[in-house]
């Protein structure tokens, strides 16, 4: 079965308000009647209209097809989701006309039970849609758990304030699912899930991939050249380290185990940097000056 465009088949937009889709009906109901209209298969096209301005006239049926057609466009192949269960209200038509029915596709959504004729109609059932919204957490937050309060933003009314739990060890990009924080349901239905996606908020010493952090380490000239024992910074706290004599910039060192927890744990990946002092004055310059003339070094030699 084929999807319809309720909205395009009335000739108005999404966020049409009640009144301009009674509007835009009256006004092509007028102009399809097929007691009144010589244009072709206006009798057709009369019933996709009445079939139209049915689905989009209850505010909770309007709810039920909007969340469909969020993922369909006009002709798509459909199919209704899993757990899809609906049934129609009573139906009546502002211009009168027999009502023998809507399509295969107004079934699928609010279920082909004929009510109307006594007088009685069942409320569509569904569970709401489940949501998404994003988490901004500090490295420090993900690496040793915390509580959140996370705004989500309403759909239609005023954002909501959330306190969420990040778990110890969470990484970019995964999904923390609140069970009944998503979309209401309808006709008395469970609310669906709020999927809330966690993102890093920029570190300005640490850089997380997966399970794994990154970070530099500046080192002296000396340090370097003669090896030491440093302090390297990590979320857990410094790690001393020892600096094998001839260490290069650019040269990585990794600390197992001491990226963010998990099973297994990452680990951090540290960037060594050369970093030279400033010389700014006589005797610093006469060092340099003295291993200049006393260490034939060229790294630009082949």
């Amino acid at each position: 079965m084929k999807f319809k465009d309720y909205y395009q088949v009335l000739g108005v937009a999404r966020d049409a308000t009640t009144a301009e889709l009674k509007r835009a009906y009256r006004k092509l109901a007028r102009r399809y009647h097929p007691d009144v209209s010589e244009e072709p298969e206006a009798e057709a096209r009369f019933k996709e209209i009445n079939e139209a301005y049915e689905a989009l006239k209850d505010p909770e049926r309007r709810r039920a097809y909007d969340q469909l057609g969020n993922n369909y466009r006009a002709g798509e192949s459909f199919d209704p989701p899993p757990g899809w269960s609906a049934t129609r209200d009573s139906y009546h038509f502002d211009f009168g006309g027999e009502n023998d029915g809507f399509g295969e596709f107004f079934d699928a959504i609010f279920g082909g039970a004929r009510a109307g004729r006594n007088g009685r109609g069942e409320r569509f059932r569904m569970r709401g849609g489940d949501r998404h919204a994003q988490a901004t957490v500090s490295l420090e937050d993900a690496y040793a758990g915390a509580e959140q309060t996370v705004e989500i933003p309403g759909e239609g009314a005023p954002p909501r304030r959330l306190k969420v739990r990040i778990p110890r060890g969470v990484t970019e990009g995964q999904q923390i699912r609140l069970v009944g924080q998503g979309m209401m349901g309808y006709g008395g239905e469970a609310a669906g899930d709020l999927y809330l996606e966690i993102r890093f908020a920029p570190h300005r010493r640490f850089r997380a991939e997966g399970k794994n952090v990154h970070s530099v380490l500046p080192i002296t000239p000396w340090e370097a050249a003669l090896g030491a024992k440093v302090n390297v910074p990590t979320l857990g706290g410094d790690v001393a380290v020892t600096l094998k004599p001839g260490a290069q910039s650019g040269h990585k060192l990794r600390l197992n185990g001491r990226g963010l927890p998990g099973e297994p744990p990452g680990d951090q990946i540290v960037e060594l940097l050369l970093t030279m002092p400033s010389v700014d004055t006589d005797e610093k310059r006469a060092l340099f000056e003295k291993m200049r003339d006393t260490m034939a070094f060229n790294p630009r030699s082949d």
